[in-house]
């Protein structure tokens, strides 16, 4: 035991264990100020409350977290298949046995307290795809390794998604970075990119002006190839600048049609029949593209459940929302836009204690920081995010396998899209689709997962 213990001295990382420290302990006095008395005028400081509630999972998670420091870490390579199965099993079961809350089964009920699978699958999937990553016989230059991947992180989104949980099952698309590190195509971002944008723009303009667009651009890859494109270029460039600005709504469609024919009179000028399957690239991915467009909107309206209408439209089109719909992102914004450069103070963030702010100490936990802190505490923690996310990619780097690697990125790009998304989310820049932040947000079974996966890291980093 003493052997052990000077090697986890001497070995372990003290920047990342600091940093999660320091996030913890944020996180714990922030969510005891977010819960702080609003009927008392000038909160005060209580030791009795400030150990309580949340304070029990802190325990339990650090417990958890040396815990890991103790265990071999070839133990979570050689049964990473296990766990994911047993994580797989336990998202099965939530939809039969879980407690439902707000028109979610996400939860199971022990005793008091509630765990949500969900967030503890991300774990067991990570362990999952480093280990097959890791394996000889996988090649991701081939599409039957690719698969088999992308497989290993989209069962447990699509178990989440019946729940219904959009937010988490996002997060699973998280591993793509992982992927994207080992070799895998670029060519899955720029299509994924592609068709987020296109769903965006449909969305806000309309699938016509995006058609239109599509077209235009189309149009431009022929005109790159002629000889003297001049002229053409500044053609173009004017019937799109002409088309969007002085044609009505209704006349719109009018000028797409145009448009249309205008790309094969330029085909036809184009031709060349040892370039055909060139020119069918370019017309199959402008028609699949304004097909997609059209789903989009049809998705949108016809799909979607009202709810999950309006947190896109607060995103893309405020002017469509309500104000009870837009409340939540409007009190979190002025929330934060109140705290100036040093804030209100511990304990004195005026909105929190008169419940402005929705779901303030879980989802927009954020919020309260940039009140009662300021710019400098908003600073102090997002540079705390990426401090940390920094030695996870230096710990995964200097490994010297390629299943800490794996699990490392994945850690990173798990953790990367949680950040992301919530603070975009309570800045209005991202949809609110009730993502958790890392080591902050209140949430027992969210500080348990992300305290285990960076204790099994630290861990992994030991075998250096």
């Amino acid at each position: 035991m003493a052997r052990i213990n000077t090697a986890i001295r001497s070995g372990i990382d003290w920047v990342a264990l600091s940093t999660y420290l320091a996030l913890v302990l944020i996180g714990w006095l922030m969510i005891y100020s977010s819960n702080a008395d609003s009927s008392v005028e000038e909160s005060a400081f209580s030791f009795a409350d400030l150990f309580s509630g949340h304070f029990i999972w802190v325990i339990i998670s650090f417990f958890v977290f040396i815990c890991t420091l103790f265990i071999d870490w070839k133990f979570w390579d050689t049964f990473s298949y296990v766990f994911y199965a047993l994580g797989i099993l336990s998202l099965i079961g939530v939809l039969i046995f879980g407690l439902e809350i707000n028109d979610a089964r996400s939860w199971y009920s022990f005793f008091g307290l509630s765990f949500q699978p969900g967030e503890t699958a991300k774990f067991f999937t990570c362990l999952a795809l480093s280990s097959y990553l890791s394996s000889y016989k996988t090649d991701l230059s081939t599409l039957k390794s690719q698969a088999i991947a992308i497989s290993i992180f989209i069962l447990p989104s699509f178990l989440i998604i019946l729940q219904p949980d959009a937010g988490s099952a996002i997060v699973f698309f998280s591993f793509f970075i992982l992927l994207f590190r080992e070799g895998i195509s670029p060519l899955y971002f720029v299509i994924g990119l592609s068709l987020l944008g296109i769903f965006v723009f449909s969305l806000i303009f309309g699938p016509i002006t995006v058609i239109f667009l599509l077209i235009a651009l189309g149009i431009g890859v022929l005109i790159s190839n002629f000889k003297n494109r001049t002229p053409w270029v500044l053609g173009l460039l004017a019937a799109v600048i002409l088309s969007l600005v002085f044609v009505p709504k209704t006349d719109f469609i009018y000028t797409v049609l145009a448009s249309i024919a205008l790309f094969f009179v330029v085909l036809f000028l184009q031709w060349d029949a040892r370039k055909l399957s060139y020119y069918i690239i370019i017309g199959s991915v402008i028609l699949i593209s304004g097909l997609f467009s059209y789903g989009s909107n049809y998705a949108f309206e016809k799909v979607l459940a009202p709810h999950q209408q309006d947190r896109i439209n607060v995103w893309l089109r405020p002017d469509l929302a309500s104000y009870d719909v837009k409340y939540n992102i409007i009190q979190s914004k002025l929330a934060i836009g109140s705290g100036g450069l040093q804030g209100k103070g511990f304990l004195q963030g005026d909105m929190t204690k008169l419940n402005y702010v929705p779901e303030k100490s879980s989802d927009f936990i954020f919020s309260i920081i940039g009140e009662e802190q300021g710019f400098l505490g908003v600073i102090s923690v997002v540079l705390l995010f990426l401090l940390l996310l920094y030695r996870i990619i230096v710990i995964a780097e200097r490994s010297k396998s390629n299943f800490v690697r794996h699990y490392g990125y994945g850690v990173a790009g798990i953790l990367f899209v949680h950040y992301f998304i919530n603070i975009g989310m309570t800045m209005g820049i991202m949809p609110v689709i009730g993502i958790p932040l890392p080591f902050l947000s209140q949430g027992g079974t969210s500080l348990l997962a992300f305290s285990l996966m960076i204790g099994v890291l630290l861990k992994m980093d030991l075998s250096r």
